[in-house]
């Protein structure tokens, strides 16, 4: 109950939430622990937390408010995005939970609320084929043309490939999607460095920025995932692709002192793979770059994946670890860092997750039957066989 605590005192509930974060964090930690434990507690607590969500979905064109209130189901968008759009990543990473929710209750409202996302996100033109990061939800026109595969873009993409990997690869048309919005993003995103680094920049009105952010690097992970069932026989190329982004990122760290990432590096004017900018300096304990050391070590073997991970290991622990737990650092060029005094949640969902996965046996949660959500929530396929969700096509088996 929202209202009341144990003791029957009066609570406000009147809480305002992303949308966003509590799908990736609290329905998706949910969801994994119901399949992974049985316990029908964590899947009950998870269809009462998804339903306070689904009064975001109330807009003119179906695209949720990033933040709703809990309690009077009131949205609203950010202020600072792009004159009260909704943002690509926060209402492209719902797919992969909404369904397992329908899955799991029956109930069509989850599914029809995302693939109802997918239809108009389908209908759109798109700048150079490329999504921008901004969607109008009372307009349904794109707010301005800004195409990241960092923040704002990021899980977009990694939920049309997983969609496709959790349907056990029936639903062929968020498998398309994704093969046409990453080849885009190879056209137009993708550059080599003078010094031969392979980086993904960012649109910005008209000129590619040539500046990666450290939730870029979960892209490397992203291609090898999706290099099985790639068209024209790209698999091979994607998955080298995936391994370039990796040595990139992998530089990122190798280039500063403390060998732990900035938040974002650039590629011109002679440096390369450096944050230029003070406030681009920090690491706060992100799992993107051991994220895609886990699933390239996964698809190749290759040892060095290990290594680079036990690297970030050992130096995550020499500066990161304070009496209380962990911390992020506030400049990765500094002998003598100073603390940020924040142990972000997904240090402990994802960073460490994909370090422990990334030294265990390949029959640890097998990427057969599992597919991790964008905070490294392992989901199961679902082999629906002759299963249909409300309002999809039967499955051709």
């Amino acid at each position: 109950n929202w209202e009341k605590d144990e003791m029957g005192k009066k609570r406000s509930g009147n809480a305002e939430v992303s949308v966003f974060e509590v799908n990736i964090r609290f329905i998706g930690g949910l969801l994994a622990a119901y399949y992974l434990s049985g316990q029908e507690v964590f899947k009950l607590k998870a269809v009462q937390l998804a339903e306070k969500l689904l009064p975001a979905f109330n807009t003119p064109t179906g695209i949720p408010w990033a933040m709703v209130n809990l309690k009077s189901g009131v949205g609203r968008n950010w202020g600072w995005a792009s004159a009260g759009s909704s943002i690509l990543a926060e209402f492209g990473t719902l797919h992969m939970e909404f369904v397992h929710l329908t899955y799991l209750t029956g109930n069509p409202a989850y599914y029809q609320k995302v693939m109802h996302i997918r239809k108009l996100l389908a209908k759109m033109d798109r700048p150079n084929g490329l999504y921008p990061n901004y969607l109008n939800p009372r307009t349904g026109r794109w707010g301005q043309h800004h195409t990241s595969v960092g923040g704002l873009g990021d899980s977009f993409y990694e939920y049309l490939l997983k969609a496709w990997l959790m349907s056990d690869k029936t639903d062929t048309e968020a498998r398309k999607t994704y093969d046409d919005a990453i080849e885009a993003i190879e056209r137009h995103l993708i550059r080599k460095s003078n010094g031969g680094l392979t980086f993904i920049g960012e649109w910005k009105n008209g000129h590619l920025e040539r500046k990666m952010g450290h939730l870029t690097c979960f892209a490397g992970g992203m291609f090898a995932l999706g290099a099985d069932g790639s068209p024209d026989d790209k698999a091979g190329h994607y998955l080298q692709l995936g391994a370039e982004i990796a040595h990139t990122c992998h530089e990122s760290y190798d280039r500063t002192v403390l060998k732990l990432g900035p938040e974002a590096f650039k590629f011109d004017s002679g440096l390369e793979a450096v944050a230029v900018r003070q406030n681009e300096k920090y690491y706060i304990l992100r799992p993107e770059v051991i994220e895609t050391y886990w699933y390239m070590w996964r698809f190749t073997h290759d040892p060095k994946y290990r290594q680079w991970g036990w690297e970030a290991a050992q130096a995550i622990d020499k500066y990161c670890r304070v009496s209380g737990g962990f911390s992020g650092v506030k400049d990765v060029y500094s002998s003598n860092p100073t603390y940020d005094d924040v142990q972000q949640s997904f240090f402990l969902a994802e960073t460490l997750k994909y370090l422990y996965l990334l030294f265990s046996s390949d029959n640890l949660i097998p990427l057969e039957n599992w597919v991790f959500n964008t905070e490294a929530h392992p989901l199961p396929v679902l082999h629906l066989g002759n299963i249909t969700l409300p309002g999809s096509e039967p499955a051709q088996r």
